[in-house]
């Protein structure tokens, strides 16, 4: 498999580990803030700012925040769908359809649907129409080197 095909790959196969880890109802690990930082390659701020907006509820024990594994799936999901241009009220409605049990995972896997299909279908567009100007310039620096060499 050439490197090209194994970036995909690696990058479903990452993203179904956040899946999986986000339905573990495994809270007996627990993480400290300074060490999802340096896991994740981001500042504190920056999960402050998504406690802030609701996206994480981390616990405290004796005023120090500690996560659990669901929180650092959910970490992992906000930061994907952050790099896919998803905005942060769109990840809250779609964190908040999992419900505290997994209840809400049919709605969520719609939500998920639909969502997909509206970036896939823009991505496509947007590939069309780099495709046609890629084509159109080809003519255009075709056709430039062509006078060039006659001149």
């Amino acid at each position: 498999m050439s490197t090209v095909q194994q970036a995909p790959a690696r990058q479903r196969a990452s993203a179904q580990e956040a899946v999986d880890a986000h339905r573990s109802d495994d809270t007996g690990e627990l993480f400290g803030i300074t060490e999802l930082c340096r896991e994740f390659g981001i500042t504190l701020r920056t999960i402050r700012f998504y406690e802030d907006k609701g996206l994480l509820s981390p616990r405290r024990i004796n005023g120090t925040r500690v996560y659990t594994r669901r929180d650092r799936a959910r970490l992992s999901l906000i930061l994907r769908s952050k790099a896919i241009g998803a905005p942060l009220a769109e990840i809250k409605r779609y964190l908040d359809l999992y419900g505290t049990h997994g209840e809400g995972r049919v709605q969520q896997l719609k939500f998920v649907v639909d969502r997909t299909d509206a970036a896939i279908a823009e991505l496509e567009q947007k590939r069309a129409h780099i495709e046609a100007s890629l084509a159109e310039l080809r003519v255009i620096n075709a056709t430039a080197r062509r006078q060039l060499e006659t001149k």
